[in-house]
C-alpha cells in the first residue's frame, strides 16, 4: 500500500513539475530571468487600476509604463504616490539587491510590485510589458508570479555604423528603444570612417562640410570595377542633435559610447584636412565611395595630426557622459608610414622598433590625452599590436584570441567576435540567393544563441575582465532604416539572452519556439521590420525515398501560418496550409520538392525551406 501511495505521489509531483514547466514557458520573457516562481491565478488590469510610485526617479519609470499602456492598449491609468489594492507599484525603496540593474517582479491577485534601483526598475518594467497579451483588444490578465533577476554581464551592447550610411535622429532613437526593450544598456555609435564624418566639430568645420559627404556610392557587391550611383551622399549630426540622442538614451538607461576612428579609416577627415596625410605634399583625398581598407591614414609623424584629434576629443567629451571613448585602432595599413619621412623620424626619435610600435605610440599618446580628461579608451583588438595601451579596454572582433590575450594580461575586454555570430551585417541564412544583399558571412539566430561570451581559455582569475558582449552592424550594404531593423531583429533577442541569462538556463527550443515567437508576434503588430525565421522542425535537405512524411513543423512567429508546395514553386498564401503531417509519395525515378514558408498575420514572410525527395528506383 505504501508503495502504491509513493508511486501516486511521484506521479502527482511529476505532473506538477510538468505543469510548472508549461507555465514557465507561457511567461515568454526575453531575456530569460534568472529565477522564476509561478503561482496560480492572475492580476487583472482594469480602468480602475492605479500606477503607484515612491520617488521622482520611480515616477519616470511609472510614467513610461503609463505611456506604453496608453499608446498600445488604449488604457489610460492614473499615477498615484502611494500603492494600494488594484495597483501596479514601482518602488526603489523596496529594492533588495545592491546591483543597480537587478529587479524583482511580484505579481499577486491584488497588486503588482516592481522593485529595483535605477535601471533595475526599468528592466522590471520591460519584463512586465512582455507579460501583456499579444491581442491588444483583449482583457489584460497577468499571471501571478515572483521573479528575481539580474544580468550576467555589466556591458550589453549594440553598435551602429552611421558613416557608410547615415540615419536620422528619429531612427537612432527607435534603435535605442529596441536596445532598451531587451535590457541592453550600451549604444556604440560609430561616427567617423573613410566614407563620412558624421559629428559636428565646431573648431574644425570642414570635417562635416567636406568630410561629411562623398561624391557617389558603390552599387551592389564590392568589386574593383564596380558600378556607382553617381549621386552625392552624406549628412551629419549637429552637437545639439547629439545631445538630444544622448539625453533620450539616458531616459531609457542606455549609455552612448562614441567612436572616433584613428589612426586608420581616416579618408573622410583627410578629404577635409589633407595636410594630415603622410608626406610633404599629401593628397588630394576624397571620402571613400566604396568599401574596404585604404592605405591613406592619419600621419603619425606630424604634430598637426594630434592637435586636430585632441581638438576633436575636447568637443566630443562634453557631449557624452560615458566613461569610455572608442578610438577604433583597427585596420590601419602601414604602407604610407613606411615611406613617410615624418613617420620614420617619429620612429627614430622615440626608439620604436617598427611601424607596429608606431601605431602603439599613436594609441598610447591619445589614450594619455583622453585619460587626462577623465575618460578611458576602448579600441578594436588591433590595439594589442605593438604593445597595449595601459588602461585600454579591448573590443575583440577577430575571433576571441584578442580577448584571451588582453584578459590574461589583466585588461578589460568586450566580446564582439564575428566568429560568435555577433556581426549582424552578415547574412541570416545560408543560401545567399534567398537573402538580401550583404557583405557575406553567416550569422543565424541559432548561431548567436549558441554563443557563450566567456572564452574558455581565459583563466578563472581573469574572467572578471570580461565586461560583456556586443553585436555590430556595419552598413556598407545597409542603406535604409528598414534594413537596419531587418538585420537587428530577431537576432537582438538572442544577443540579449547570451548577455543577460546564465548559460546553463538557456534552452534553444523554448527560446525559439515559445519566447522569441511571442516577441515577434508583438513586433508583427508594429511598423518595425524584422526577418521572419524559417519554420521550425525542418531544414534544407535531400531525402532518398519513395515515401516521406513531413511532420512536426511549427511557425516561427506566434499566430503565423505555414504554407507549402510540392511542385518546386515558391509557396504563398494561395497554396496549401500546413496543419499536420504531410505524406509525400514519389514515383520511381522521380523527384518531389517540398517547400514551406511562414507567413505572419501582417503578411511578412520567411524564406522557404526546401526538402528534395528523390526516388532512385527505376
Amino acid at each position: 500500500m505504501k508503495k502504491l501511495f509513493s508511486l501516486a505521489l511521484a506521479l502527482s509531483l511529476g505532473a506538477a513539475v510538468f505543469a510548472q514547466e508549461k507555465k514557465d514557458i507561457t511567461l515568454n520573457i526575453v531575456p530569460l530571468p534568472q529565477h522564476v516562481q509561478i503561482k496560480n491565478g492572475s492580476f487583472k488590469v482594469n480602468t480602475n487600476t492605479k500606477i503607484a510610485f515612491d520617488s521622482d526617479e520611480d515616477k519616470k519609470v511609472a510614467t513610461l509604463f503609463q505611456d506604453f499602456l496608453k499608446s498600445n492598449y488604449n488604457l489610460n491609468l492614473s499615477l498615484v504616490k502611494s500603492p494600494g489594492k488594484n495597483s501596479i507599484y514601482f518602488s526603489s525603496k523596496n529594492a533588495k539587491s545592491t546591483n543597480t540593474e537587478a529587479y524583482e517582479l511580484n505579481i499577486a491577485a491584488d497588486q503588482i510590485t516592481v522593485s529595483g534601483k535605477a535601471s533595475g526598475l526599468f528592466y522590471g518594467m520591460q519584463s512586465l510589458i512582455q507579460l501583456l497579451p499579444v491581442d491588444k483588444k483583449a482583457s489584460i490578465e497577468i499571471p501571478q508570479a515572483s521573479i528575481q533577476d539580474e544580468p550576467r554581464f555589466a556591458y550589453r551592447g549594440l553598435h551602429l555604423d552611421v558613416s557608410r550610411h547615415f540615419f536620422p535622429v528619429e531612427f537612432v532613437k527607435k534603435y535605442i528603444d529596441i536596445l532598451a526593450s531587451y535590457k541592453l544598456n550600451t549604444f556604440h555609435w560609430h561616427l567617423t570612417d573613410d566614407q563620412g564624418w558624421r559629428i559636428e566639430i565646431k573648431s574644425h568645420p570642414k570635417l562635416t562640410q567636406i568630410g561629411g559627404y562623398r561624391n557617389q556610392t558603390l552599387l551592389g557587391n564590392y568589386k574593383t570595377d564596380g558600378d556607382y550611383d553617381n549621386t552625392p551622399y552624406g549628412g551629419f549630426y549637429t552637437q545639439d542633435q547629439i545631445k538630444e540622442v544622448v539625453a533620450y538614451a539616458k531616459s531609457k538607461y542606455v549609455t552612448v559610447i562614441p567612436e572616433i576612428e584613428m589612426p586608420g579609416h581616416a579618408l573622410a577627415a583627410l578629404s577635409a584636412y589633407p595636410e594630415l596625410g603622410c608626406g610633404d605634399k599629401p593628397g588630394p583625398y576624397t571620402a571613400a565611395q566604396t568599401w574596404g581598407v585604404f592605405d591613406d591614414v592619419f600621419c603619425a609623424g606630424k604634430e598637426e595630426t594630434f592637435k586636430l584629434l585632441e581638438d576633436v576629443i575636447d568637443e566630443v567629451i562634453p557631449l557624452f557622459p560615458s566613461e569610455y571613448i572608442h578610438i577604433g585602432g583597427d585596420e590601419c595599413p602601414k604602407t604610407r608610414w613606411k615611406t613617410c619621412p615624418h613617420c620614420q623620424k617619429r620612429i627614430k626619435d622615440n626608439n620604436l622598433k617598427d611601424e607596429h610600435e608606431l601605431q602603439s605610440y599613436f594609441i598610447q599618446r591619445m589614450e594619455k590625452y583622453i585619460n587626462s580628461k577623465g575618460k578611458r579608451i576602448i579600441g578594436w583588438d588591433e590595439i594589442l599590436e605593438g604593445g597595449l595601451a595601459p588602461n585600454a579596454t579591448v573590443m575583440s572582433w577577430r575571433g576571441d584570441q584578442g580577448a584571451i590575450d588582453a584578459a590574461n594580461q589583466g585588461h578589460d575586454v568586450i566580446i564582439t567576435a564575428n566568429s560568435y555570430g555577433l556581426y549582424f551585417d552578415h547574412k541570416q541564412g545560408a543560401d545567399q540567393n534567398r537573402e538580401p544583399l550583404s557583405i557575406g558571412g553567416l550569422s543565424t539566430l541559432a548561431k548567436v544563441y549558441s554563443s557563450d561570451p566567456m572564452p574558455s581559455k581565459i583563466s578563472e582569475n581573469n574572467k572578471k575582465h570580461v565586461l560583456g558582449v556586443q553585436a555590430n552592424i556595419w552598413t556598407e550594404y545597409i542603406g535604409s532604416s528598414n534594413k537596419v531593423e531587418f538585420t537587428v531583429l530577431p537576432r537582438v533577442l538572442a544577443l540579449s539572452e547570451i548577455a543577460w541569462t546564465q548559460p546553463e538556463k538557456k534552452n534553444w527550443k523554448n527560446f525559439s519556439e515559445q519566447r522569441a515567437a511571442r516577441q515577434l508576434a508583438k513586433l508583427d503588430q508594429t511598423n518595425t521590420f524584422y526577418r521572419v525565421p524559417e519554420a521550425y522542425g525542418i531544414s534544407d535537405t535531400t531525402v532518398y525515398a519513395s515515401e516521406y512524411t513531413i511532420r512536426g513543423l511549427k511557425p516561427s512567429v506566434e499566430g503565423a501560418k505555414i504554407y507549402y508546395t510540392l511542385d518546386n514553386y515558391d509557396p504563398s498564401e494561395l497554396d496549401l496550409e500546413y496543419t499536420g503531417p504531410v505524406k509525400v509519395t514519389v514515383p520511381n525515378s522521380k523527384e518531389r520538392v517540398f517547400k514551406a514558408v511562414v507567413i505572419t498575420p501582417s503578411g511578412k514572410r520567411s524564406n522557404y525551406i526546401r526538402v528534395n525527395i528523390i526516388n532512385t528506383k527505376k
